[in-house]
Formats: structure tokens, C-alpha cells, sequence
């Protein structure tokens, strides 16, 4: 009894390994798509993706597959949470600029040792 019972998991490993060749062999068929992506990015991704040993076409693939099985984009698409104080940021530097009482400097060091008081 135990013995047909392996070889039925057995049998059925193999019958999904065939099913998963069948449908890697099915999914062959290609067609050339074009995209623009900013020369620096694709720089950056080039250089991660010869890392882990793939093309920008097999992680494109990779994704794209990922995409039909999610249903939709396999990440969360948000604005990261520091944005907020990001902006903020910007808003006060941009205020202190305008305002003409902001002490400015043309000497590093000068800069530094008041930082540093």
C-alpha cells in the first residue's frame, strides 16, 4: 500500500514536470517590443540584473509574468512615507532662501563653525 502510494506522488511529480516543460515550450513564441527608459536607469538596472545573472529582457519577462499572475502590478505603488517630510523640506529651504535675514555664507568653514557652535 505504501509503496503505490510513492509511486503515485511519483507519477504525478513527473506528469506536472511534463505539463511545466509543455507549457514553457508553448510560451516560446516571442514578439519584439520597444520601450524609452531613461539611460541612467537603464545603466543602473543593467549593472544589478548581469549580477543576478539575467537580461533586461528575461527581468522585463519576469515581471511582466508576475503582472498576469498578481492580477495587477506585483509591488504597491506609492509615494514613499519620508515624501511628506521631504517636501516639507524643500518648502523651508525655498523660504529661507527667499528671506534675505537668512545668513548665507561664502567660507566652508565659516559655515561649519557655526554648525558646529
Amino acid at each position: 500500500m505504501k509503496l503505490s502510494i510513492i509511486k503515485l506522488k511519483v507519477f504525478a511529480s513527473k506528469c506536472l514536470h511534463l505539463q511545466a516543460k509543455q507549457y514553457i515550450f508553448i510560451a516560446m513564441s516571442t514578439i519584439a517590443k520597444n520601450f524609452r527608459i531613461d539611460s541612467e536607469l537603464n545603466n543602473q538596472a543593467n549593472a544589478l540584473l548581469e549580477g543576478l545573472g539575467l537580461s533586461m529582457s528575461q527581468a522585463i519577462s519576469i515581471f511582466l509574468r508576475q503582472v498576469v499572475l498578481q492580477r495587477g502590478l506585483p509591488f504597491e505603488v506609492k509615494y514613499p512615507d519620508r515624501s511628506c517630510e521631504l517636501l516639507k523640506a524643500v518648502e523651508e529651504t525655498k523660504r529661507l532662501e527667499a528671506d534675505p535675514k537668512t545668513k548665507r555664507y561664502t567660507d566652508m568653514d565659516e559655515m561649519w563653525a557655526d554648525l558646529d557652535k
